[in-house]
């Protein structure tokens, strides 16, 4: 999103069966528009869990993308070779920090494209990481919903195209909780019945925003004593929480071990259409909103390469069938007005106005960065 995110920063794998079963009318209503992307390629795409590979440059048909689990599958690769003759080949990064570390050790020589959050390119940007896009070499903008052809974080896109955007929030399993939750509040409020069975994300924006909202702060404030409160809360919470965890938590709530997950949208819908039991809020006193893009390093091997995959998924049929598949929403409006209405009415999916209203964007905090790094630091290592 997380950060609608990122993994905003951990993705987890998706519930392909439920997911099949959920989207098979849905597959065959688009079917007709995407006969001519559909078939199977030859690449050879691989991926390193932890994104500590080594992968080479390649030549000019090869593209090296370094993105989230899940934003990139095979039939979405297959079909970018069989159209360009581009062989695509994923790395994945489990949160923004670690992909920007690497980046700054010198891994960035390695990618042509990166998928970072909405306040990571703001970073990037600044830090003379990100190329700034040619906008005559991109095709497709106007498909872009209004409000991502001008972002905060990026005026203009001039460094980075949204692809997916979603929110932040709790899923429970309703049969093992007295009430249903509402907000924040309700994590400190029932700490007996979800003692030991809850999980915050292992994210310190999103954490620590959680707790800044639920004392009716920003999500990115930078007023110390906020954030020290924010802290605090979170201390005393601590010993319900078995741990910080973005991603893997699927299998443990489902089977009952857990109780509540704070989770990114993208994994929580697979999650619920895996077991009507489970439910997903965003929590009414507020939470974030986040969107995760592309974008071209300013040491990009093969920058023609990152061009033809930003314009392929530019396409309104290749961005709407990604939304079916890998279940993110889609800033591409033009590829919203395709999916049929079982997507384009799931509110987990695509929150009201209302929802909206009341999160916010994940940005960056200056010189406050620090004060969050170091209580993150003493809250997860004790």
């Amino acid at each position: 999103m997380k950060q609608f995110r990122s993994l905003r920063n951990g993705r987890s794998p998706r519930f392909s069966s439920t997911r099949r079963r959920f989207l098979q009318a849905s597959t065959a209503a688009l079917s007709g528009v995407m006969l001519s992307n559909c078939r199977r390629g030859i690449s050879d795409v691989q991926s390193s869990p932890t994104g500590q590979g080594s992968p080479t440059a390649g030549g000019s048909d090869t593209l090296h993308i370094y993105t989230w689990a899940d934003y990139v599958d095979q039939d979405l690769t297959d079909s970018f070779t069989e159209r360009t003759g581009i062989r695509v080949v994923t790395d994945i990064y489990d949160s923004n920090e670690t992909m920007l570390a690497r980046l700054q050790a010198g891994g960035g020589a390695a990618y042509s494209i990166i998928y970072p959050s909405d306040y990571m390119v703001e970073e990037m940007r600044e830090l003379n990481l990100l190329t700034e896009l040619e906008q005559a070499r991109l095709e497709g903008l106007e498909n872009l919903s209004e409000q991502w052809q001008d972002p905060v974080y990026d005026p203009n896109n001039n460094h980075s195209i949204p692809v997916s955007w979603g929110t932040t929030g709790l899923i429970y399993d309703s049969r093992q909780l007295d009430s249903s939750p509402d907000d924040w509040e309700f994590l400190w409020e029932n700490q007996d019945q979800l003692w030991l069975q809850m999980t915050l994300l292992n994210d310190v924006r999103e954490t620590m925003g959680a707790a800044l909202k639920s004392l009716g702060y920003s999500y990115n404030s930078t007023n110390p004593a906020e954030i020290e409160a924010a802290y605090e809360r979170l201390v005393e919470l601590k010993p319900a929480i078995a741990s910080f965890q973005s991603f893997g938590w699927e299998d443990q709530l489902l089977s009952g071990d857990l109780r509540m997950v704070m989770s990114y949208s993208v994994d929580a819908i697979a999650a619920v259409l895996e077991d009507p039991g489970l439910n997903y809020i965003v929590p009414s006193s507020g939470s974030s909103l986040w969107t995760d893009t592309m974008t071209i390093p300013v040491s990009a091997p093969n920058p023609d390469a990152a061009y033809a995959w930003i314009n392929f998924l530019l396409e309104p049929e290749n961005a709407a069938r990604a939304v079916q598949r890998l279940y993110f929403a889609t800033p591409n409006q033009a590829a919203f007005n395709l999916l049929p209405a079982e997507l384009q009415d799931n509110e987990d999916l695509f929150p009201s106005e209302d929802v909206l209203a009341r999160c916010e964007g994940i940005a960056p905090v200056g010189d406050a960065a620090e004060l969050y790094d170091r209580y993150w630091t003493e809250l997860t290592s004790t």
